[in-house]
């Protein structure tokens, strides 16, 4: 097997691992590779933009409240802290990175943007199309690194490990060139997951295809602690498409700019969920939308955006109208159909304010990680804002760490694997869809505890039939994925098992009240 030697090994190129390879590249060297483009990410598809306080009229105290609010009792309020303190200067070096974001009429400050959960606005954005435009800045800026290289099309199968109990320490990873069809040893004194979510462990989804929670499975693996993976948030409105093999999001900023959810007989139902009405937290929004397609057997609600003018509409959500009219519907003159569909991990690998996991020499950052910021539901478009607060945190944390660790010393890969199909059919593909399908039926938006025992039950029967074919040495992209997939799928089952109540975008029809007195704290499961 080939050995490849860099100082920090970054998996994953959002936001998250490309804000740290660009901090941490003046001191080390920084190799990021990422299983498909340099571009496609999460990171890419976000539409509402960065939350950060930068109009004078705001304040943090207000951003902190309206993120502990959404949170339900579970935030760390030291992390919230700490996130909206830094995030307003982080977003200003974007700026400088080269990331253009939508200016008032006389471009003399940011087009502030109004969400869902927000007691002002305070998004800031590059119209409906931010996490385009930041991944577009950050690439182009990495790139100039010298000491970065960033590799594509690789995946990352598993986590090095040297040592054992409290000496055990992540040294980088094993990874599959997918188009060479061969598996390389990535050396590494310091290993950082920024692998993104785990939209595609559910059967509807806003994430792109390599949401497959990688990062998770791979530190599980080695004994890494995860924390509150039962809260999933569903984005409230994805565009209802049946006959469509990929949705998009209509961006919550959609009903920030006074969009209406109506029922198909017309209906405005939201004011009878909740004060804010259409701008409730996504967890309310997402269950008043379920609960309503409950009720009337529709298979999905409308966002009535016409009230908004087609100009207006079409100036302030350029990616949206056009996808839009791409699928046959003017959203000037026609409501949109829409759907609740799996959106942002709010929990994943647990790390402290330095985005540090328990194993050392392993950090997550990102979406692939358990801040506590974000609690049982996350704020609107505190997403990207935590993925550049923590990669900052870390790469400082890393570069004062790093003249410590040493190089070189590396042991050998206890295993070598065959690359390529077995000959010996395996139904990956009907697997992987009756993960997805369980999930998305018994730990989706509605709850039960016969449900979430099922799922269990049905997705650790894949996770075995996943293990024991990797058991006989050979591998291959697909098989991968499957097994990362059924082994964080079952992950949240268990979380969602554990917890006896309902509480943020966790609700069991079998225990629906909130249980402060003896849940009021993370789930973790190592």
């Amino acid at each position: 097997m080939e050995r490849i030697e860099t100082d920090v090994l970054v998996i994953g190129s959002g936001i998250a691992g490309l804000v740290l390879a660009k901090l941490v590249a003046p001191r080390a060297r920084v190799t990021v590779v990422t299983k498909k483009d340099d571009t496609e990410s999460s990171t890419n598809l976000a539409q509402g933009g960065i939350a950060a306080v930068v109009d004078p009229a705001d304040s943090l105290a207000s951003h902190v409240e309206d993120t502990l609010t959404a949170g339900d009792g579970l935030c760390d309020r030291r992390a919230v802290e700490v996130m909206v303190e830094e995030g307003p200067e982080l977003v200003r070096r974007l700026v400088d990175w080269g990331a253009r974001f939508s200016r008032t009429p006389d471009g003399a400050a940011f087009e502030l943007g109004m969400e869902g959960g927000h007691s002002r606005r305070r998004i800031v954005h590059s119209q409906d199309r931010t996490g385009r435009e930041v991944e577009r800045a950050l690439v182009t800026s990495v790139r100039q690194e010298p000491s970065v290289s960033i590799v594509e099309h690789h995946l990352a199968v598993s986590l090095r490990v040297t040592g054992r109990g409290r000496g055990r320490r992540a040294v980088g990873a094993i990874v599959l060139d997918d188009a060479a069809g061969r598996l390389a040893a990535y050396d590494a004194r310091v290993t950082v997951l920024a692998t993104g979510g785990i939209g595609r462990c559910y059967l509807h989804t806003t994430n792109p295809a390599i949401a497959t929670g990688d990062g998770i499975a791979m530190a599980y693996r080695i004994g890494a602690q995860v924390a509150d993976l039962e809260f999933v948030q569903f984005h409230p409105t994805m565009f209802y498409a049946p006959d469509r093999p990929e949705s998009f999001l209509i961006s919550e900023a959609v009903r920030g700019e006074g969009a209406v959810l109506v029922t198909q007989a017309g209906r405005e139902f939201m004011d009878a969920y909740h004060p804010r009405g259409c701008l409730a937290p996504r967890d309310i929004v997402a269950r008043a939308i379920a609960l309503e397609m409950q009720k009337s057997g529709d298979p999905c609600v409308l966002l009535d955006a016409t009230r908004l003018g087609g100009d207006f509409f079409r100036r302030r959500f350029p990616f949206i109208a056009e996808r839009c009219l791409a699928a046959g519907l003017d959203p000037a003159r026609v409501p949109i159909p829409v759907v609740p569909a799996a959106h942002y991990s709010c929990g994943g690998v647990r790390v402290d304010l330095h985005a540090r996991t328990n194993v050392a020499g392993l950090y997550a950052t990102g979406e692939v990680s358990s801040t506590g910021v974000h609690g049982a539901n996350r704020l609107a478009s505190n997403s990207l804002l935590e993925a550049l607060v923590w990669s900052r945190r870390a790469a400082a944390d890393i570069a004062a760490r790093l003249p410590g660790i040493p190089s070189g010393g590396f042991e050998e890969p206890d295993r070598e694997f065959a690359v390529g199909p077995d000959p010996d059919p395996f139904p990956v593909a009907e697997l992987l869809l009756e993960v997805r399908k369980t999930l998305w039926e018994d730990v989706g938006i509605l709850r039960s505890d016969v449900g979430l025992s099922r799922a269990v039950l049905r997705i650790g029967r894949v996770l075995r039939k996943a293990e024991e074919r990797m058991h006989r040495g050979r591998l291959w992209p697909e098989l991968v994925t499957l097994r990362n997939v059924a082994q964080v799928a079952l992950l949240v089952a268990r979380s969602a098992r554990m917890r006896k109540e309902s509480r943020g975008l966790h609700h069991n029809a079998d225990h629906p009240e909130k249980d402060d007195a003896n849940w009021k704290r993370a789930t973790v499961i190592a």
